[in-house]
């Protein structure tokens, strides 16, 4: 088999077969297929596209180039979610321990961020000593003892999509429906959950800007978890506006915390129960027949009484992090420099552009434009309103958190216009715009 020929094949629209996949995976990952040729592949692939068996394929060959996490001697049945990034997206911190709390084991392993604010870990690594390196012996362990690990990802697992990815980025191939899907699902299919639920975001705060966009791709990634015997389904979140109040690091980290205690804002409370109502649905908390509106009040309960909050502290005890800090959340990094950015006019909050709160954070140090840059934990910026609020000129819109003068500035020179405001009442912004349900397809 030569590589040329899958390049002249994919060129020419024809589908791939698995064997074809498999040796052009298996060669790239060894080193025994150059770059220039790979390229030249995703090139095509991104032109031609690929079928729901050629998507399925790569997605299963790039999962098995590596380790495939074995989670048997934990539970009989592993849950995961996946989130596809965005602003003020901290649901991982306050939707695992919820769903530990009603005994279903979390064995998660997540990723950092590039661009934006930071990754779930970044976040957690807010709490000193918060160890997110874990050997597979240390992850096991935690997930035993304490009914919930959260992890970094092993270089291990799926270490095809890590070297597609690279070039990709470079490339121009990172926009391609099959390409995102399988390199989404892969990680999640070598991660060894039974059930997944994707939460996927549309609007400006995301990749894919709109509903029928991001319906499209849950709908791939969907069809690709079902062909590899995973329960699947995908929720289709709003991201036109930042989600919950906190958009930073250690800012995220306490609204979880608070989140846990009962006492978060609303958006990221009922966001979190709906993910964790499906999570707890494919876990077997009850069959396919189980009333999800019941299995939703039992998780909105559990959230509200603060017994979420306990597995949260269990978790970072067992990573070695410092629990006074979750105790007393001014004990959490702190920016020196908070400036308050007024509302300009009265009337209903029209617009809050989340691309340009995200944006802003990261020119505070929130997040990495390149994978050398450090992350300050400490900044970030609060979003005190949401679309549909009702705000007289000069009510405090947001609360930036800086350790620099000159990017505070920067800061501020982002965030001019994020706010728009109307004279008329606005409507405010859905959590949710539908869902692709595995066991309807």
């Amino acid at each position: 088999m030569r590589m040329i020929d899958l390049i002249e094949k994919k060129r020419d629209g024809q589908p791939l077969s698995n064997s074809e996949i498999r040796f052009f995976i298996n060669g790239f990952t060894t080193g025994d297929i150059p770059d220039y040729q790979v390229s030249a592949l995703l090139m095509a692939i991104y032109f031609q596209g690929m079928n729901r068996a050629e998507t399925v394929n790569l997605t299963l060959a790039m999962a098995e180039s590596g380790d495939m996490l074995d989670l048997s001697d934990i539970t009989d049945y592993a849950v995961d979610k996946h989130s596809s990034g965005g602003v003020g997206d901290k649901t991982s911190l306050i939707v695992l321990p919820l769903v530990a709390s009603f005994g279903v084991p979390i064995a998660k392993m997540s990723g950092r961020g590039l661009g934006f604010t930071g990754g779930t870990l970044d976040k957690l690594e807010s709490i000193s000593g918060y160890k997110a390196n874990l050997s597979e012996a240390e992850f096991r362990r935690i997930v035993r003892e304490t009914g919930i690990a959260l992890a970094g990802q092993s270089k291990s697992l799926a270490p095809a999509d890590g070297k597609i990815y690279a070039l990709r980025d470079v490339t121009a191939t990172v926009a391609s429906l099959p390409l995102i899907a399988s390199s989404i699902m892969s990680k999640k299919l070598a991660a060894g959950a039974g059930g997944i639920v994707l939460d996927v975001k549309a609007g400006r705060g995301s990749f894919m800007k709109t509903p029928d966009e991001a319906r499209t791709l849950a709908t791939a990634m969907v069809r690709i978890g079902l062909d590899a015997g995973r329960d699947m389904v995908a929720l289709l979140s709003d991201m036109n506006q930042p989600l919950g109040v906190a958009v930073g690091n250690a800012l995220e980290v306490a609204e979880a915390v608070m989140t846990l205690q009962g006492r978060g804002p609303d958006d990221i409370h009922e966001h979190c129960v709906e993910i964790a109502a499906h999570m707890l649905r494919l876990a077997g908390r009850g069959d396919v027949r189980t009333d999800l509106a019941e299995t939703r009040r039992e998780v909105d309960r559990a959230l509200r009484s603060g017994g979420a909050y306990e597995y949260f502290c269990r978790m970072v005890a067992a990573h070695g992090g410092d629990l006074r800090q979750v105790e007393d959340l001014s004990r959490l990094p702190q920016a020196r420099l908070r400036y308050s950015l007024p509302a300009r006019q009265a009337g209903s909050v029209a617009v809050i552009q989340a691309d340009k709160a995200a944006w802003a954070a990261l020119a505070l140090g929130a997040g990495k434009a390149t994978k050398a840059d450090v992350i300050d934990h400490a900044v970030g910026i609060e979003v005190h309103a949401n679309v549909g609020d009702e705000v007289a000129a000069g009510d405090r819109l947001m609360t930036v958190h800086a350790n620099d003068e000159g990017r505070l500035q920067a800061a501020l020179e982002l965030l001019t216009g994020a706010v728009q405001y109307s004279a008329q009442p606005v409507p405010r912004l859905p959590l949710f715009h539908g869902l692709v349900d595995g066991q309807e397809m």
